[in-house]
């Protein structure tokens, strides 16, 4: 009884606290934003590691005239912190994994972008391992025929929690530096050719 009733005060009050501690972080910071010329006008795919999500929807919301996303969580608690944190910041969730419920999630994520959103992918969550690219972004991505646009933050100053993902935490005060990649397509590729491309562009400029 003990344990659901903090559970429920935790859904409340950390993910308010969460966004707060984001955006304090996001106005105290330099900023400088690495991004291509021009983006595709037609929906994406949107790629992070885990461990980089903190900054992703301000490096969104930067480069995304009309921001609308989707972004898949998964079930567990931690799950619903971030769903319910990401929410403070217009975003949707759908929740489930592509390696578990993956037939529902996929049919959720196809009736998300065929509405009109962009769909956000960890592509080594919701548990790992670190920096592995699951098949689930090259999935989605090839029955959408969607281009996947792959983002990293990467903070001068960094707190990076003990978690399997690392989770970094940008300091208050600190320079950050968002990049995005060039749109990419995936569609006529083989998985592992895919697989490899993603996990390129997301390691260029991540904190290891």
């Amino acid at each position: 009884m003990l344990k659901k009733l903090s559970r429920k005060v935790a859904a409340i009050i950390v993910p308010f606290i969460g966004a707060f501690l984001m955006r304090l972080i996001y106005i105290t910071s330099k900023k400088t934003f690495h991004f291509p010329e021009h983006f595709p006008d037609e929906r994406c795919v949107i790629g992070s590691w885990h461990g980089d999500l903190l900054m992703q929807p301000f490096s969104y919301n930067k480069w995304r005239n009309e921001p609308n996303a989707t972004i898949m969580i998964s079930e567990h608690f931690d799950g619903e912190l971030i769903a319910k944190t990401v929410g403070y910041f217009g975003l949707d969730t759908i929740r489930g994994s592509t390696r578990r419920g993956a037939a529902r999630v996929l049919l959720q994520a196809i009736k998300a972008v065929k509405k009109g959103a962009d769909l956000g992918i960890t592509p080594d969550g919701p548990k790992g391992p670190r920096f592995s690219v699951s098949d689930g972004i090259i999935v989605v991505a090839q029955k959408l025929d969607c281009p996947i646009v792959l983002q990293t933050c990467k903070p001068s100053k960094y707190w990076q929690l003990g978690s399997w993902d690392k989770f970094v935490v940008p300091k208050p005060f600190c320079h950050l530096e968002f990049y995005c990649s060039e749109p990419v397509r995936v569609t006529d590729m083989g998985m592992e050719d895919a697989k490899k491309l993603i996990y390129d562009k997301l390691m260029e400029h991540c904190i290891v």
